[in-house]
């Protein structure tokens, strides 16, 4: 019968006092995280916590992962979010809501079930070995890797390590569902323990949101007092607490026998008079302290993290078992810790808050109906936008930093209702950078935005700015352009003549020993910029891309033009070198598009010019991965520009 999330709770292992030095014995890390059995059937993944709670959309990466690998498996194992260092960070995980809050990894340890066959009646030494052999490999979903070695030894690395302790477990043992063995034992590097939330203590003349938690363990299902825990919170989470706390408030101590909170210790022989406020007992945090005193009170007790994962009547006293007397084991430890990878920007928002705030460059953003569809046609929403946007940050901040921008903001999606907006003038937040012009139009006095860092990129994005339209030159230097654009617009024409005259404007470029960057426009065109340096004004960058649009004109005059005029075009592919004007701006460099498909302005190499390809090809989906690949393709725009002087001999050679 296979195994079902609604009818299994996993194998539980039994707190000892110290490691042991027997053989039959495998060690391995105890994770610092939530623990989780998974339940893949092809690409439908169910996974489970401890107490039956769902984790597919809290912890979505691992979902997809699993969904990825296609298996049909029960897997046991433990979700952390990790450091650089590859040490899972518990109060990170707590705080996980997308990938930008860190790396999450699944640490499977166990396999119940393969292809419908349970194997909980086999011995671990045998389900590690095909586990081992079908787990895929990932950089989420990995293996946790057991060590046939002395006990004292692998203890004292992983406490070397940093690690929150280690797991025991016995190579022959079978995998009893729902029960505590004593074939797997857990011996903890540090004193930590999870208690359940009784209350809270306010000091008097205390500006805090409160003073202490009290905390306590249910024994015979009545909650014994474990002491109060006043430390590890910041005024932040003191306050997110509280807001937890307040649904549960109640006029009595769920306390077996209420504590008196205001009893002095020889550190506080005259402490600040408390008052107590005392809710349902249905919050579980962990805790980390020193000892436990005779009385059963913890002594310097630390808050660690909240545990949603596990439920307050389960939570009773762990004591250690010793675990004398069992024999010497053999061999020695291995590398227990696996390599972190490198790390990779992913996800910003996570895939089902409508709104959430994330702090960006040391400021928050509040990210707003993140459900909304913006390409109807594939389904992507207003949070694939901000994802894009936080994703390719690197790649694009270099060609819009310090840049004022032309707002094109489409609130509703592609299909909605789209409107240009110049003017931010009281409409922005403070930390956004601004620069003043002066309309003729009005007689008034407005301000561009400036793009400065990557959080006032996205909170162009959150606008509904799909496209992000730069000027050429900074306010540093407003009226010296770093490049100079020729831009190709097929105004009907087939795209293969679009590439062709990119070539042309190629070779008019290389006689001039000038080298030209290509981008696709995202939409029907081909942009080709040439480095300026900063060195020229926007005049001189006008004339200088009307002397090339001229040129290439003239080698393939059947079916180019250079008039402005559509009428007088005939129905020929614009070279279009206007573009070069003080304030006029193109989509940038990896800029989305507001078109069907949703593509990408993505800079190509001439060989792809050569080749030929469809801008379909480039688009939110496809991009990212061929960024990391190819690297940043135009960042020679940025750098030293062209002899213009020079240039100008050769071309009218």
């Amino acid at each position: 019968m296979a195994l079902t999330p609604n009818q299994f709770s996993p194998m539980l292992a039994t707190l000892a006092d110290q490691p042991i030095d027997a053989e039959g014995w495998l060690y391995e890390v105890k994770w610092d995280g939530y623990r989780a059995l998974s339940f893949l059937k092809g690409e439908k993944v169910e996974i489970r916590s401890r107490n039956n709670k769902s984790f597919n959309n809290k912890f979505y990466p691992v979902r997809n992962d699993l969904a990825r690998m296609k298996l049909e498996a029960v897997f046991d194992g433990e979700i952390v979010a990790i450091g650089a260092s590859g040490i899972s960070d518990f109060g990170r995980l707590q705080n996980w809501r997308s990938e930008s809050d860190g790396e999450l990894r699944y640490y499977v340890f166990d396999i119940l079930e393969f292809k419908g066959k349970s194997l909980l009646k086999q011995p671990l030494s045998s389900r590690k070995q095909l586990l081992e052999k079908i787990l895929p490999e990932s950089n989420i979903v990995q293996l946790s890797k057991s060590f046939n070695t002395k006990g004292k030894a692998f203890y004292k690395t992983a406490s070397e390590l940093g690690l929150e302790g280690i797991v025991a477990k016995h190579a022959d043992s079978v995998y009893t569902p729902g029960m505590r063995s004593r074939e797997w034992l857990k011996i903890k590097i540090g004193n930590r323990h999870e208690v359940v939330i009784g209350g809270y203590t306010a000091n008097e003349g205390s500006s805090k949101a409160f003073s202490s938690l009290l905390v306590g363990v249910f024994t015979n299902g009545k909650l014994e007092y474990r002491g109060k825990v006043g430390t590890g919170f910041s005024n932040a989470l003191q306050k997110k607490l509280l807001q937890q706390f307040k649904p549960l408030i109640r006029k009595t101590s769920p306390f077996v026998i209420e504590p008196d909170i205001n009893s002095p210790s020889r550190f506080r022989p005259n402490p600040p008079h408390a008052e107590a406020v005392w809710i349902r007992p249905e919050l579980v945090c962990e805790v980390e302290y020193t000892e436990m005193t005779a009385d059963g009170v913890m002594r310097h007790p630390s808050f660690k993290g909240m545990r949603s994962d596990k439920a307050a009547v389960k939570v009773v006293d762990e004591k250690p078992v010793a675990v004398e007397n069992i024999r010497t084991m053999k061999r020695k430890a291995g590398r227990i810790i696996p390599r972190a990878s490198k790390a990779e920007r992913k996800t910003l928002l996570n895939p089902n808050e409508t709104t959430q705030v994330k702090k960006v460059n040391g400021v928050e953003l509040s990210f707003s109906n993140l459900n909304k569809i913006f390409w109807p046609k594939e389904k992507y929403e207003k949070r694939d936008l901000i994802n894009y946007y936080y994703q390719v940050a690197p790649y694009i901040l270099p060609y819009l930093e310090g840049r004022p921008q032309s707002l094109n903001r489409f609130p509703n999606g592609i299909n909605g209702k789209s409107f240009y907006q110049k003017d931010v003038t009281a409409k922005i937040p403070d930390w956004i950078e601004t620069f003043p012009y002066h309309s003729e139009k009005d007689e008034r006095d407005k301000k561009f935005l400036v793009v400065s860092n990557e959080a006032s990129l996205l909170f162009m994005a959150n606008l509904g700015c799909i496209e992000i339209n730069p000027w050429s030159s900074k306010v540093s230097r407003p009226d010296f352009p770093d490049w100079c654009v020729i831009d190709l617009d097929p105004d009907g024409n087939d795209f293969k003549k679009v590439l062709e005259a990119a070539l042309v404007t190629r070779e008019v470029l290389e006689h001039a020993g000038i080298e030209g960057y290509p981008k696709t426009s995202g939409s029907t065109g081909i942009h080709i910029y040439i480095p300026l340096g900063g060195k020229y004004d926007y005049e001189h960058s006008k004339e200088f891309a009307r002397l090339i649009a001229t040129l290439v004109h003239r080698q393939i005059p059947r079916f180019t033009s250079i008039e402005r005029a559509t009428k007088d075009r005939k129905g020929k592919i614009y070279i279009d070198f206007l573009q070069n004007r003080p304030q006029a701006t193109l989509a940038a460099p990896y800029a989305l598009r507001p078109k069907p498909g949703a593509p990408v302005s993505t800079p190509v190499t001439w060989d792809e010019v050569k080749r030929g390809f469809k801008i379909t090809d480039f688009n939110i989906k496809s991009a990212i991965q061929r960024f990391k690949e190819t690297g940043d393709l135009f960042k020679g725009v940025l750098g030293k520009g062209i002899d213009m002087r020079k240039v100008l001999q050769k071309l009218t050679d």
